[in-house]
């Protein structure tokens, strides 16, 4: 009789998406469609709200990217933002439980300028719905997309080979 093992039984139910359509459909990007496509790749955990240590991980993924000449083929770079990192994604603070705080205006354009070489953002869809945010107010660009959890996404994505780097 074959070895039964649950865990490896409800994680592959999971991530062959036994979740209803609906609720995928609202979630974005689902974790078994982000794949390693380098052989150096690496993920960027944002889980903090603090924006000089936002803009020193924007600093590193930059310096990341030169080291490889910025050959998107040679490095793959994704980040992935819950909790406070979040707040570095939305078009406007208002009605947020960051509403009066101020961002560097720079951010965005920088991170823009990161996605040219390749940078892929994944946000957490739990953050946005356990804090009431709209995910209409996260920015809209090609490479950001929700996922259904940050957290499980980091994991998942270290077990597909990707490096974990994080500032702080």
């Amino acid at each position: 009789m074959p070895h039964f093992d649950r865990r490896a039984f409800l994680g592959t139910m999971a991530l062959a998406g036994a979740v209803p359509a609906a609720a995928q459909a609202a979630q974005g990007v689902q974790v078994k469609d982000i794949s390693k496509e380098a052989d150096n790749a690496c993920l960027y955990h944002c889980d903090y709200g603090d924006s000089s240590r936002f803009a020193q991980t924007l600093n590193n993924i930059s310096n990341h990217y030169a080291a490889y000449g910025a050959d998107p083929f040679a490095i793959q770079l994704v980040l992935v933002a819950h909790a406070g990192g979040v707040k570095f994604f939305l078009d406007s603070l208002a009605d947020t439980l960051w509403e009066k705080e101020t961002l560097d205006p720079q951010l965005p354009e920088k991170v823009d300028s990161l996605a040219k070489n390749g940078l892929k953002i994944y946000l957490c869809s739990f953050t946005f719905e356990r804090n009431r945010i709209d995910k209409e107010k996260a920015r809209k660009a090609p490479y950001i997309n929700f996922v259904p959890s940050g957290v499980a996404t980091v994991g998942a994505l270290q077990n597909k080979g990707f490096a974990y780097l994080k500032v702080g």
